[in-house]
């Protein structure tokens, strides 16, 4: 169910509260790998993940959120009521089907949400799962 936006509406995040459907992607790998590290609760990395890269066409189009237009506390856990507004409006104003917010672990980098209900998501280019292995010196994961 990749890139259905179900695990956020199971559990909710940081720009939307559990119930509504939206698609958390990072600009690179290594800002997912970071984003996911931050929020797992064991030390002990999982052995069977895997990555499913999308590329996102240039003619559609994006809207995007500055960290400099966000409340003082955006980057706190749990994250603040405000984000969760600014992501739902989006969704719910549909213009876009794409939208870039600042990393709360990298503000200068860009998490991506993506709204699968919006027409124009259907063109964005959605890999296939590759395996993905932590390197052995991250922690938990040396034997």
């Amino acid at each position: 169910m990749a890139y259905s936006g179900r695990g956020a509406a199971d559990n909710g995040g940081r720009w939307n509260r559990p119930g509504i459907h939206v698609v958390y992607a990072s600009s690179s790998l290594s800002l997912a790998t970071l984003e996911y590290l931050v929020n797992i609760e064991s030390n002990e990395l999982p052995s069977d993940l895997v990555v499913i890269a999308a590329r996102i066409p240039d003619d559609i189009e994006v809207a995007r959120v500055s960290a400099r237009d966000l409340p003082v506390d955006w980057r706190s856990s749990p994250s603040p009521v405000n984000l969760k507004k600014i992501g739902e409006g989006w969704l719910r104003k549909a213009e876009t089907a794409v939208l870039f917010v600042p990393s709360a672990v990298i503000p200068e980098e860009n998490n991506i949400l993506l709204n699968p209900a919006h027409p124009q998501f259907a063109r964005v280019l959605i890999g296939k799962p590759t395996r993905f292995v932590f390197d052995p010196r991250i922690r938990g994961t040396q034997s």
